[in-house]
């Protein structure tokens, strides 16, 4: 007869446990050789969603869809509001071609001023705007900055450069950002990511931002995953559409 092997008890971490920190602090790390694992927080960082602008937007080619980008950024726009962190808008030459954010942006963020640049390209070379982020950052102790802008090779690439120069962290999403092309991709990634900037993904990193689904920002965490993640949206709903019995009764009592 063959011996039945039982496995083991399945082990639970404890509901009460928290977060463990790195054992060696970022700084430690980097003294030891060590790349360093500089972690974005909701408690470190600022958020800039960059030009998604409806003249913009439209010319987009490095997604599935545009439904997909559009998806990706009030995605991330969402999790920056349920994470309480810091964000600024910014257009550039809005009153032309470019035309005016995403309206979707101005619902999320109904009370934030938008920085109308007219003309200056980089962001961060706009002074009106890199005061903006000064104040935010001086006043708070702010460093980490998350990024995502249209385009990855202009508005995303050349304020990252530049805030790493300066000493900021930075994260560009890069899947909320969108390009006239993959080339344009591709090429804006190489040279972040040579220059120091942490690439990242929207969902990737709003996991990475909150670490921990038992923290209080969890429920409204669920908002941007549901609705802006159909993949993952399909799968909490089916669950949750079922829980406590069938979604809709079997008339012909094959199911038990």
């Amino acid at each position: 007869m063959t011996e039945t092997i039982r496995r083991p008890a399945d082990i639970f971490s404890p509901i009460t446990d928290a977060v463990s920190a790195t054992k060696v602090k970022y700084a430690d790390a980097r003294a030891a050789g060590r790349r360093g694992y500089d972690k974005p927080t909701p408690q470190n960082s600022i958020v800039l969603l960059v030009d998604h602008q409806m003249g913009l937007m439209l010319g987009m080619r490095d997604t599935q869809s545009l439904g997909q980008l559009v998806g990706n950024v009030v995605g991330l726009a969402r999790t920056a509001k349920a994470l309480g962190i810091p964000t600024l808008l910014t257009t550039s030459n809005a009153q032309w071609q470019n035309e005016d954010t995403l309206p979707e942006l101005k619902e999320i963020f109904p009370d934030l001023p938008i920085y109308r640049r007219t003309g200056i390209i980089n962001c961060y070379e706009d002074p009106t705007f890199r005061k903006a982020i000064e104040v935010i950052s001086e006043g708070t102790g702010r460093r980490h900055i998350i990024i995502a802008a249209v385009t990855i090779g202009t508005c995303c690439l050349m304020p990252t450069l530049s805030m790493l120069n300066d000493g900021y962290s930075v994260y560009p999403v890069i899947d909320a950002c969108g390009a006239w092309s993959k080339y344009e991709v591709d090429a804006a990634s190489a040279r972040m990511a040579a220059a120091g900037a942490e690439l990242c993904s929207t969902f990737a990193l709003a996991c990475e931002l909150q670490a921990d689904w038992k923290l209080p920002s969890g429920q409204a965490m669920f908002e941007p995953f549901v609705k802006n993640l159909p993949e993952y949206g399909f799968a909490v709903n089916n669950f949750w559409n079922r829980v406590g019995g069938q979604a809709v009764p079997d008339p012909f009592k094959m199911v038990k």
